[in-house]
């Protein structure tokens, strides 16, 4: 049986963020387990938010629209930077896995980024938010 592909999971930002949420899930799960229902659960959260948000925003009827879910996957992006600084802080990552995160992230927020431009740019988007 043949299924629909979605503009959204063509779209490299989401593919990125789509690998790093399993990649925090994974790296999560090393974490003590008294962490559980705190920042495992935390970080677990606002990283599958990414892509989970781009997915939502992907159905909406205009740019402007998608470019608010846009915003809200990056707000999650820069919270997953938080609960990756407290991993860090309290010993649950070292510094080689910190970075290699964050520069995985940084990647993730400089596209999604754009796509905001994009989207809040658009020539059918400024018709709609006058």
């Amino acid at each position: 049986m043949k299924y629909n592909i979605y503009s959204f999971e063509k779209l490299e930002v989401y593919q990125l963020a789509r690998k790093f949420k399993i990649e925090i899930k994974l790296m999560s799960q090393l974490f003590p387990k008294e962490e559980r229902f705190d920042l495992t659960s935390q970080v677990n959260r606002s990283s599958a938010s990414i892509s989970a948000n781009l997915a939502e925003g992907s159905g909406r009827s205009s740019n402007f629209d998608q470019a608010h879910f846009t915003n809200i996957s990056f707000s999650s992006a820069l919270e997953t930077i938080d609960h990756l600084n407290t991993a860090l802080d309290m010993g649950y990552i070292n510094e080689e896995k910190y970075t290699a995160l964050r520069v995985k992230l940084d990647a993730i927020l400089n596209k999604l980024n754009s796509l905001y431009k994009y989207q809040i740019n658009n020539k059918e988007t400024l018709k709609k938010k006058v």
